[in-house]
């Protein structure tokens, strides 16, 4: 076997044992927390690819001294992002997850044209905070995974449970 639920030798897929990990959880609870992950996840890539973004312009001019670049700063700012990006700004780390930095304060963060070091540890915070970012989407993955196989195991052992997420399930079996 190559994990908890393997193919057997005549093609089917062996039931894996539930989880202790989610053992005190009904289905509907499980399926609330994947769903908190899932949303989660896309928060934190949201902002790991703003992370990313700010990063590769500021290297794009890292060599000019200029700051952010040319109207950069402007289009960074809260004033023309406003609502869009602040909608999912909320990024939390859960329980053994590790610590966020201050995302808003990067995001925010002028780097006057021509001081060097400012310029530099913008670069260095961004490089950390990238990093963070794609440990706690790591991490994140794992826990979905978990909950996915544990859904799954529980969907195998009694088929019946998918009925349970249709919108039409009280028409369903008379």
């Amino acid at each position: 076997m190559t994990g908890p639920v393997a193919a057997s030798t005549r093609g089917r897929k062996l039931v894996a044992p539930p989880s202790e990990e989610f053992a005190g959880l009904g289905l509907d609870i499980l399926r609330t927390y994947r769903k908190a992950l899932r949303s989660e996840e896309s928060r934190v890539s949201y902002w790991r690819r703003l992370v990313q973004t700010r990063l590769d312009l500021l290297l794009a001019y890292n060599t000019s001294g200029r700051g952010d670049g040319p109207g950069l700063r402007a289009l960074l700012s809260s004033e023309r992002i406003g609502a869009l990006r602040t909608a999912l700004l909320d990024v939390h780390p859960a329980d053994g997850m590790p610590p966020l930095p201050d995302l808003l304060e990067m995001w925010e963060r002028v780097v006057p044209a021509g001081d060097i070091a400012a310029h530099a540890e913008l670069i260095s915070d961004l490089r950390d905070a990238e990093h963070t970012l794609s440990e706690y989407r790591h991490a994140l993955h794992g826990r979905l995974d978990d909950a996915t196989r544990e859904l799954v195991s529980r969907y195998r052992a009694n088929p019946q449970l998918c009925f349970e997420v249709l919108p039409l399930r009280e028409h369903i079996g008379g």
